[in-house]
């Protein structure tokens, strides 16, 4: 059984995601690999979170806002 085509605005909302990592990183002064290494990934991983060429899963968005002393929901808002 085929799976169901991604909804359009999925791949909309994870650029907006992305959007929003680099510019709360970026206004915490960080590169990032120095956001790599607080979460755990190397900056090529941040990257392309930003992106948005691969989606962060649940554990990974709440590392990100973690290490830039940011609730979830303003990552995912």
């Amino acid at each position: 059984m085929p799976l169901d085509p991604m909804p359009d605005w999925v791949p909309a909302r994870q650029r907006q995601i992305g959007d929003r990592i680099r510019a709360l990183r970026r206004a915490a002064g960080l590169s990032q690999a120095e956001l790599g290494e607080r979460v755990g990934r190397d900056h090529k991983t941040i990257h392309r979170y930003e992106t948005a060429a691969t989606a962060p899963s649940l554990v990974e968005l709440l590392l990100i806002a973690d290490a830039l002393a940011v609730p979830l929901a303003e990552l995912v808002r």
